[in-house]
Formats: C-alpha cells, sequence, structure tokens
C-alpha cells in the first residue's frame, strides 16, 4: 500500500483536477472500499454500485476533504452509511434473502459461507462495526469517528453483534 505521503499528494491533485491522480487514489482505495461494501449488503452488484457511488461521492465532496487527514477513512465512512442505507431499504421492501450472495468478493481469505450468513443476518448497524473492526482492522475509536457515533455505541454494536454472531456459528 502507498505510503501516506503518496496518497496526501494524490489528493492534492485530484482537487486541483489530475486525472492521473484520482486514478490512483481509485486503484488504491477500490478493493476495500468494495469488500467493506460487499461485507454490509451481501450483493456483488450492490456492493459494486455502493463503491463507485460512494466514490463519485467523495470526488464531487473533495474541495471540502481536510487533506491532513486519510482519504481511506472518510471515504470508508461514505462507503459504510450507504451500504446501511441500501440495506434497511431492502429490508423495508421485504427483498431481503440470506443465501443469495451470488459472488465472492475479489480479495483473498474468503470467508466461511456460515460466517458470510451469519453475518449477513445481524442488523446493519451491527454488521457495519463488524465489518470495519474484524475485516477492515479499524479501531473502535476510529470506527467512532467514520460513523460519526459515540465510542460506546460503537462498544455497544460490537458486543452485541459479536454475542449474536457467536450463537449463531
Amino acid at each position: 500500500m502507498a505510503g501516506g505521503r503518496d496518497e496526501r499528494a494524490w489528493v492534492r491533485g485530484a482537487q486541483r483536477g489530475s486525472a492521473s491522480d484520482l486514478e490512483a487514489l481509485f486503484r488504491l482505495h477500490w478493493p476495500r472500499a468494495f469488500r467493506a461494501a460487499f461485507l454490509v449488503v451481501h450483493d456483488a452488484a450492490a456492493a459494486e454500485d455502493i463503491a463507485q457511488e460512494s466514490f463519485l461521492a467523495a470526488v464531487r465532496a473533495l474541495d471540502r476533504f481536510d487533506r491532513r487527514r486519510p482519504f481511506g477513512p472518510w471515504l470508508h465512512r461514505i462507503v459504510v452509511n450507504r451500504a446501511i442505507d441500501w440495506t434497511r431499504a431492502r429490508q423495508l421492501r421485504g427483498e431481503i434473502e440470506l443465501l443469495d450472495i451470488v459472488a465472492a468478493p475479489p480479495e483473498p481469505e474468503p470467508l466461511d459461507g456460515t460466517l458470510l450468513a451469519s453475518l449477513a443476518a445481524l442488523p446493519p448497524e451491527h454488521r457495519a462495526v463488524i465489518v470495519l473492526r474484524h475485516l477492515l482492522e479499524y479501531t473502535p475509536g476510529e470506527i467512532a469517528e467514520l460513523l460519526g457515533l459515540p465510542r460506546g455505541t460503537v462498544n455497544s454494536r460490537l458486543r452485541r453483534g459479536l454475542d449474536s454472531l457467536k450463537e449463531q456459528v
């Protein structure tokens, strides 16, 4: 993965309209953005759409981005929030099926099917914090900042989600 200096330089370049810097940011962050979306929504096509729309939203808001901060966590916040919204909308329409996973995320170390199904059964808020913590390796403090939640709420959601997973697996 590129160092923080490269990322900051690419953000500065992208803010000035450099297509190559924007492409470098996309290449760096696409795999984790897609994986985060997939692990929340459990639908490869939707995850791809969510990750793309999130990246476009980030690009549109790049002029408001604080270049002193890392781009990845900012993008992941957008991705996870959009994935949660998509999941809620799908649940409201009554279309959720726990085993409609048609493709695995294009990343090494695929998750066990039982674990994926158990993760899919969690409420999206619990699923999101578990994905961010245990699959994308953010700290609880970083997750709280990413999602705009108190740290205690993040810890509570992690605990409840992990307890539910433990019961199911």
